[in-house]
């Protein structure tokens, strides 16, 4: 065979693989990702998908899978008793919808990549059994996703008998439910989603034995020849004999290498599981900017539209000011401090529950006088005074001391000074206290007021002061307590004004992105706002109040702080702190303190739920009023219901939960009022969840699978407007049975947003109008930023929250809901409640929902993805939208705001940073991206009549070009003069060295370096003449060999290998150069080597004393027997005597020697190259790289292919110029090697790999500064080549160019050239300076000068349908290409169609094409099979020129006339190579080259170092070299996923993150993916992690 597949890596690898082998096993604390992370991942994610094989041992791979017995899962059982239910967010209608849909799944057989078990062990779980509470049995796998059909019938009085309904009807006792939810875990984990999943693998097509891995992209499979066609709705497919799995068969990759199908069965069911239909086919586009076509999602013409009339604005009860009610809350403080000193006005508590301090309102009064007087007058000088009347100070309290807070608060109040309060910043770093240090910035803060115990708390510098924090401006910190503070003289008293339009105080608000915005509050709207609270919830003087909230702003600033002191109440405060230690502190304080309202959120109610049990005497009967802050969030009714559940028997009256909305802007928008006894229960709504996300209010009476359930949150507030207004547009009435945002027009709202008068305007400053565009009202209002609509008996429903928003598809989903579908998914054993934030980001021209949740600690790897899986095939349920990401982090690493919830905009902003270090992670795209561009569909060619004419076709130029002829340059050279002299023009290498070994015998030809950069050995014309001679006497004498046979040369870079060569040549044997094993990794080494043997046919082996005994050492025996090699011959002892005759080939055409390499796709191939081309060669390169005698070269390449072995071995002899030859191994132990050779041998051209400088940029990088120093200079240095066979890369020749700038590199000193196996090298690019030497100046007249490499930039989304669309600089999608060098002498290209072998026109992309001298003559192969691939050596053009003889290079590529003339005047032809036409991916019906997609995920994240992209049966499998801790390998999967989407347009199948080191890189530093790709389907990579996208 000509091809065979070889892991040839670079010496450096198996440096770096040397040094992990004796690392020690790195075991990561977070007990995720352990033992390179891969036992557990491969166990769990892999082995456990392949049901036994029926004849199978049972005892094989119960080693690698442990099944889950039920006394390993009854862990859970035991720790669970069935009253700790966790019942927060839990509704049973909420939790019975989600059985609903996971058993509706269950039905459509989704398959998830997740552990499964073995059949045997997956038995029944609780879930089919599931009988809901009310005792009705529910069809679990009742219609489609949610009705519809009967919506258009709906009235709105059919929706409001339907709405409200009872509230005990609903509530359930907790036990049965935890005793059904557990038994799932004992019988054997998930088990539903484990058989679901065994059965679609049972059902899948199967597999065989052929190489060319299946088309998927199609709902049409060809197994076999037979069509199997998949209907529409089917969920499985027929098949022709059962699939094997495990390791019941091999199969195949492409290159027909057989593998271990493990993943590739994996890889299987991902692939069958994508190929199920999605989502109903979308018909109509829109144009990207070009013709992309993205499919845009059209309105459902069967999807719900609101019926009902216009609405009403809705007015509250009149606000009834009550004569002593006080003209401020100022007023009322001097009132209560001065007739009730000793009222209590606020009790604290300790951490241990215990009273620490009673503030009475004799000593609120006298402190706020204090510190108002000392704000005013003890700040700054009498002349200068720091703070102001109007001026705003920060307020930095913890929420331990409301004491103190509210102290300083009415000080600021009576001293006419604006409060910001604020929370404590952490630390300098603390995410949120940057975005409020830009606050208290723009509200131009210079105080910040905090407690004394605060102030030593706050992080110090060295010298004790306080530092800056990060976002802050310089403020001066006033500490307020009584002590620091100077008494107020006699005659000093507060100005206590009637309340007005003066700013009373400012709250923040983080909005969605995690900026903070100030909500101005005036002292009118203040003082209205503790009215409106006083009278809606009935408050009178001295009444007792327990307050859980956050005092410092919202609901319990405006109860505990504001209305509490306007009726001289007594509040108890509960710190946060005390709640984490007792949760159930305040329903203790309630019954100590018989008090008579509370003011808690459903977190609060919840922890109160857990730990109820431990309390024997709680009695609630005092309370008249439980305010839940949160009640507007939907998933509270849950809390509330299991709360009033379990303390009914407690004393709790049902009507005494009063759930309130509010919001920063519109502070209190509606609030429950406390119920007289025995009165109707309040309402609740049962809607449609598929209505709601199209906006529109549906009774869901068919089913109660996709509902959302609402408590109303009572009436508008007294004096206050309320209506609903349309989300987005102009703010026009909602229908009555449409869901909109709630406005209220009343005084007791704020009125800016501090500084920002635009965002102002839309906010505070709305007029709603009617149909008729008329405005409903003369007086504005403020739009609250809360979702809902205004039910029957004027009850306000609250919906969701405009911030948590997200529409998909057009359709409308809240965050809330998603939360509260996920937690219904048995969320107890794995993650905790109130950890998971949902949020979306946008990709691809649409939201997509990302959820994350904290995983608990004792949650294994098997449950995680049991729980992930389900949340997923639930929310596709309930909601009707794909996840696009589900994550699980660590228990506690979320970050927090300061009262412990999650910060969502950080999290947001850590998962797109890739900074979230999850521990486990579940993409799923391909549910998900429903507006891809359409495939592309390949149109049939134009024929040849109509498109040629002369040399245009298509209307263009034919795209062809051609270097200088190489027979009409006279050349100058000495050695030509001679030739022409003597009447002998050699025709042979050979010839050349004799005539030199005459003529010049003590000329230096090659200088070798060692890795001290001193000289290792050199070698005169003479010398290598002379050894040459010796060597062909050896093989006449002890090899006995013949003309013409092959002889492997297996030498180390240096003077050995070119004397061997030269030693053959006169011999008239033909050598291959073949790569030495390395010695610290000659197991996958040597069989390379003995390929290469045994293919090329070599009957002997020359080699140095050193390798020979390698090849017979024990290591390597074990690898290749050493009695399988020809006879070895080493060449360090030469004998004496010289061959009587040197050999003279009888023809110029016979074989020179033979060049065989790897190509990047793995594949070695050896060429075959005449004594005719060789020469030619040689000529093309000394006359575009104008080498003489008297010029030496610096080579730092590998010289055993290509171009490399050419300039190393053969150029030097044939132009006599000195070649400084650096092995590139010697760089790895002296990175400067290289260009301290190049500036201490002065040398003006060097050929160098990309390998060799991407090691000079990374090792040096830093070094520049030294290197200067010690003197190196690059300055002469004309031109630097890379040698290469690819696109040239522009990053690292660029990044080179800039580094070493300051070393005198000359920024266009750096070239390209471009070869290939047909032609070893079609251009290079060869710098001339002017005006350097007398000598240039003639050469330049010469013509051999030619312009510098062009770059352009062409569209990236062109390239793909094979167009060039050339575009400007830093337009999106575009791809800079730089020209790949000059056409050398004697070479001719043309641009050809690779399908159809037509010349194309100027800038088209096609094959090149190359004629020359210097083409090989074609493959060398062993079973004489030449005729497989003569096309590649011999191809003739369908039309045009069909005459000349063209050889195709199998790279795509085009060419383009540039603006710039070379020497002769023409206009200069650039060749732009795009890439390898056997490495081009298709996908989608476009052609895509792996570098495109590699480029864009490696500059996705810092720690990405190298990238590496196959595809296998048409999915694309992504692989990541980590340069970082394991616990961010999770964090490239999405990163990856969404960049490769957002600007290719494609979805990744398989990202599989491994360690440094683990993609192989061939000898020029071409990465081979093939091999890479074997390597991952025979599980041989060892990843860190691998993710496979849904």
């Amino acid at each position: 065979m000509n091809a065979h597949p070889v892991d040839e890596r670079a010496p450096k690898l198996h440096h770096l693989r040397n040094l992990k082998s004796k690392c020690v096993l790195f075991v990561s604390p977070a007990g995720d990702i352990t033992q390179k992370g891969y036992e557990k991942k491969r166990t769990k994610l892999i082995g456990a998908f392949f049901p036994q094989a029926p004849g199978m041992d049972p005892s094989m791979g119960q080693e690698r899978r442990t099944p889950v017995t039920p006394s390993s899962s009854s862990r859970y059982h035991r720790r669970r008793s069935s009253g700790s239910r966790d019942e927060r967010y839990r509704s049973d209608v909420h939790t019975e919808a989600v059985q609903a849909a996971l058993a509706k799944h269950k039905e459509r057989k989704m398959a998830v990549p997740m552990p499964s078990k073995r059949r045997s062990l997956v038995v029944q779980t609780s879930m089919d059994a599931y009988t809901p509470p009310d005792g009705e049995e529910e069809d679990g796998g009742g219609g489609g996703g949610t009705s519809s059909s009967r919506e258009g019938s709906i009235s709105m009085e059919h929706w409001i008998s339907r709405a409200i309904h009872g509230t005990s009807s609903t509530t359930t006792t907790t036990s049965s439910t935890a005793s059904s939810s557990s038994s799932s875990t004992r019988s054997g984990g998930s088990g539903a989603a484990g058989g679901r999943l065994a059965d679609v693998l049972a059902q899948h097509v199967h597999i065989s034995n052929h190489s060319a891995p299946p088309d998927v992209t199609g709902y049409t499979t060809t197994t076999d020849g037979i069509q199997v066609e998949r209907a529409p709705g089917a969920g499985s497919t027929t098949q022709k004999q059962t699939p094997k799995y495990g390791n019941a068969e091999l199969m195949e990759t492409g290159d027909g290498v057989p593998v271990s199908s493990r993943v590739s069965a994996k890889i299987q069911q991902l692939v069958n599981t994508l190929k199920r239909p999605k989502r109903p086919p979308l018909r109509e586009f829109f144009v990207d900017d070009f013709e992309e076509l993205l499919e845009v999602q059209q309105p459902d013409p069967n999807q719900p539209k609101a019926e009902g009339a216009q609405m009403v604005a809705m007015r509250g009860e009149q606000l009834g000011v009550v004569t002593n009610w006080p003209p401020s809350l100022e007023a009322a403080l001097q009132r209560w401090g001065t007739i009730s000193p000793k009222a209590p006005c606020l009790t604290t508590m300790d951490t241990n529950g215990k009273p620490l301090y009673v503030l009475t309102y004799g000593k609120l009064w006298s402190r706020s006088v204090k510190v108002a007087y000392n704000l005013l007058h003890k700040l700054g000088t009498k002349q200068e005074p720091l703070v102001r009347p109007g001026d705003r100070v920060a307020l930095v309290f913890p929420n331990n001391d409301p004491a103190a807070f509210m102290t300083a608060f009415y000080g600021c109040l009576l001293a006419e000074v604006v409060p910001v309060p604020i929370e404590v910043p952490l630390t300098r770093k603390d995410a949120g206290s940057q975005q409020i240090g830009f606050l208290l910035g723009s509200c131009g803060v210079t105080v910040a007021l905090t407690s004394d115990a605060c102030h030593k708390g706050l992080p110090k510098s060295p010298t004790g002061e306080i530092p800056q924090f990060k976002g802050w401006p310089k403020v001066l910190w006033f500490v307020t307590e009584s002590k620091h503070l100077s008494k107020p003289p006699r005659d000093w008293f507060p100005h206590i004004k009637d309340a007005n339009q003066d700013t009373a105080y400012i709250e923040y608000k983080t909005c969605k992105d995690g900026s903070v915005l100030g909500v101005t509050v005036m002292r009118i709207a203040m003082l209205t706002h503790c009215q409106a609270l006083t009278q809606s919830c009935s408050y009178t003087e001295a009444e007792t109040i327990v307050n859980v909230l956050d005092f410092k702003k919202d609901v319990g600033l405006w109860h505990a702080v504001l209305t509490s002191v306007m009726n001289m109440m007594h509040v108890i405060s509960i710190p946060y702190a005390l709640m984490k230690v007792n949760p159930l502190s305040w329903i203790q304080k309630v019954c100590q303190y018989k008090a008579k309202v509370a003011c808690v959120k459903s977190r609060d109610m919840h922890w109160a739920l857990v730990a109820h049990r431990d309390q024997r005497d709680v009695n609630l009967s005092s309370l008249r009023m439980l305010v839940v802050a949160d009640g507007a969030n939907p998933w509270s009714i849950s809390s509330c219901d299991a709360f009033l559940n379990v303390f009914q028997t407690k004393g709790l009256k049902p009507e005494v939960i009063c759930p309130c909305a509010s919001s920063p802007e519109a502070l209190t928008v509606a609030i429950r009022r406390p119920l007289e006894e025995g009165s109707t229960p309040p309402g609740r709504g049962v809607l449609s969840m598929q209505g709601l996300s199209h906006g529109v209010i549906r009774v869901d009476s068919e089913e109660k699978l996709s509902v959302l359930t609402l408590q109303d949150v009572g009436s508008v507030m007294p004096g206050a407007m309320m209506c609903v207004v349309k989300p987005e547009g102009v703010p026009q009435l909602c229908k009555t049975d449409e869901i909109g945002e709630l406005c209220v027009c009343t005084v007791a709202t704020g009125t800016s947003y501090y500084g920002l008068a635009g965002m102002t305007k839309n906010t505070f400053e709305v007029f709603p109008t009617s149909n008729n565009g008329a405005p409903i009202s003369e007086f504005p209002f403020t739009r609250t930023g809360l979702l809902g609509f205004i039910g029957p008996a004027g009850l306000i429903f609250v919906a969701g929250k405009m911030d948590g928003l997200m529409v998909v598809g057009s359709r409308r989903h809240n965050a809330d809901d998603i939360v509260a579908t996920a937690l219904a998914v048995e969320p107890m054993k794995f993650v905790y409640r109130g950890r998971i934030a949902v949020f979306s980001i946008t990709v691809l021209h649409d939201e997509r929902i990302v959820v994350v949740a904290e995983q608990r600690p004792d949650a294994t790897e098997e449950d995680s993805f049991q729980w992930m899986s389900r949340v997923l095939q639930a929310i596709d349920g309930i909601h009707q939208v794909g996840v696009y990401c589900l994550a699980l982090v660590t228990s506690n690493t979320l970050p927090k705001t300061p009262l412990g919830g999650i910060h969502l905009s950080e999290t947001k902003q850590l998962f797109l940073e890739g900074a979230l270090h999850p521990c486990n992670v579940l993409m799923c795209p391909h549910t998900c991206v429903t507006n891809l561009p359409k495939p592309r569909q390949k149109q049939p060619e134009i024929g040849p009549a109509s498109v040629m004419v002369g040399n245009l076709v298509s209307g263009k130029r034919i795209a062809q070009a051609s270097g200088r002829d190489l027979g009409q340059i006279e050349d100058n050279d000495q050695a030509r003069k001679v030739c022409v002299r003597e009447g002998l023009l050699f025709l042979f290498l050979s010839e050349v060295l004799q005539w030199r070994a005459q003529s010049t015998p003590d000329h230096i030809l090659y200088t070798l370096l060692n890795s001290r950069g001193t000289i290792a050995s050199s070698l005169t014309c003479v010398q290598l003449h002379k050894r040459a001679e010796k060597i062909a006497g050896m093989l006449a004498e002890r090899g006995h060999l013949q003309d013409g046979d092959h002889v492997a040369l297996v030498y180390p870079p240096g003077i050995d290998l070119i004397v061997a060569f030269y030693g053959c040549l006169y011999a008239g044997c033909v050598p291959i150069t073949v790569r030495p094993p390395h010695p610290q990794n000659i197991g996958t080494t040597l069989p390379t080597v003995k390929m290469i043997v045994e293919v090329s046919r070599s009957v002997c082996v020359m080699t140095t004393q050193l390798i020979s005994k390698l090849l017979r050492s024990k290591e390597a025996t074990a690898a290749v027997d050493f009695r399988t090699w020809p006879p070895v011959l080493d060449t360090d002892d030469l004998p004496k005597k010289k061959p009587p005759l040197l050999y003279k080939p009888s023809n110029p055409d016979m074989l020179a020697y033979l060049d065989f390499s790897v190509s990047t796709t793995g594949m070695l191939a050896g060429v075959k190259m005449s004594h005719t081309a060789t020469s030619a060669f040689c000529r093309s390169i000394k006359l575009q790289c104008e080498l003489y005698p008297s010029r030496e070269v610096a080579i730092c390449l590998d010289p055993y292919c290509g171009l490399g072995f050419v300039l190393w071995c053969l150029c030097s002899v044939y132009s006599g110029h000195q070649s400084i030859l650096i092995p590139p191994s010697e760089l790895e132990v002296n990175p400067a090697l290289w260009l301290s050779a190049v500036s201490q041998y002065k040398v003006r051209d060097t050929f160098c790999s990309y390998s060799v400088m991407e090691l000079c940029t990374k090792g040096l990088g830093l070094q520049t500064d030294a290197l200067k120093s010690r003197g190196l200079d690059l300055s002469r240095v004309r031109t630097c080549v890379v040698v290469a066979e690819e696109r040239p890369r522009i990053a690292l020749t660029q990044s080179f160019s800039k580094l070493f700038k300051d070393l005198g590199l000359h920024p266009r000193a750096v070239s390209t050239s471009f070869g290939c196996r047909v032609n070893l090298a079609i251009c290079l690019q060869v710098r001339t300076l002017h005006g350097r030497t007398p000598l240039l100046t003639c050469l330049l007249c010469n013509g051999t000068s030619g312009p510098d490499p062009t770059t352009v930039f062409v569209d990236m989304r062109a390239l793909r349908h094979d167009r060039v669309r050339l575009v400007e600089r830093g337009s999106p999608h575009s791809l800079p290409l730089m020209e790949s060098g000059k056409i050398l002498p004697g070479v001719r290209i043309i641009i050809a169609n690779p399908e159809t072998k037509g010349p194309m026109g100027e800038s088209h992309l096609g094959e090149i094409w190359v004629h020359s001298g210097h083409n090989a003559s074609g493959y060398f192969t062993v079973y004489g099979d030449e005729a497989l691939q003569s096309d590649h050596f011999s191809s003739r053009l369908s039309f045009g020129d069909t005459q000349t003889v063209w050889a195709r290079t199998g790279y795509l590529g085009f060419l383009r006339r540039t603006e710039l003339t070379d020497a002769s005047g023409e206009r200069h032809d650039a060749l732009y190579v795009v890439g390898a036409l056997e490495e081009a991916m298709e996908l989608r019906g476009m052609r895509y080259h792996p570098i495109d997609i590699e480029t864009s995920v490696i500059r996705t994240h810092k720690s990405i170092t190298e990238c590496a992209v196959f595809t296998w049966t048409n999915l694309l499998v992504v692989v990541v070299e980590l340069d970082g801790s394991e616990q961010e390998a999770l964090d490239l999967v999405p990163l990856v996923t969404n960049v490769v989407l957002e600007e290719h347009y494609l979805i990744v199948g398989v990202v599989v993150v491994v360690d440094i080191g683990v993609i192989p890189i061939n000898s020029r530093g071409e990465k081979q993916r093939m091999h890479l790709r074997d390597g991952f389907l025979a599980d041989q990579l060892d990843p860190i992690y691998v993710a496979y996208n849904m």
